[in-house]
């Protein structure tokens, strides 16, 4: 059964990385944080409702590795969600090529880490939703950071900014 968009272009990736960390499956991964007390799946619509199927499995399998690999700091978990992201990448894709996925583990981790003060995002007045994943990250980081992140949001249409 497939679990999001476009399985089958994607499932040989994540099953190379599930078996170096010793996961069966992608439930397996699941139910492994669900051991732990939370669940990634709901989290991350929590966070961004809009979010895809395969970027809630992809958070859900970085989790777990991170479990798998007893990492405890948030900044070390954000690198490892974003090996789990980049394996959800298409072969071929711009994101592939780019490495999205990396990209935004690296990202996270920086947000997180305490030498890192201010994040300044700028958006598009479309990018209403990249607007929300940033404030939604950015809550999310200063539940584990010493001194609240300061965020700076440019660029968004007056009608987005006053609903955020």
């Amino acid at each position: 059964m497939a679990l999001f968009e476009k399985y089958h272009l994607r499932i040989d990736k994540i099953s190379e990385l599930l078996k170096r960390h010793g996961l069966k499956d992608l439930k397996a991964a699941h139910q492994l944080c669900l051991d732990y007390g939370f669940d990634p799946l709901k989290i991350v619509k929590e966070v961004q409702p809009i979010s895809f199927d395969d970027a809630a499995w992809a958070y859900t399998l970085g989790a777990a590795m991170a479990l798998k690999q007893e990492k405890k700091k948030a900044s070390e978990v954000a690198k490892i969600i974003g090996e789990a992201l980049q394996s959800f990448c298409i072969e071929g894709s711009v994101a592939a090529e780019r490495k999205v996925g990396l990209g935004h583990g690296n990202l996270a981790s920086m947000l997180l880490s305490e030498e890192t003060e201010c994040f300044a995002f700028l958006a598009g007045h479309e990018s209403f939703a990249a607007a929300e994943g940033a404030i939604g990250i950015a809550n999310s980081a200063n539940k584990v950071r010493k001194k609240a992140l300061r965020v700076i949001l440019n660029g968004l249409g007056k009608d987005a900014a006053l609903i955020i």
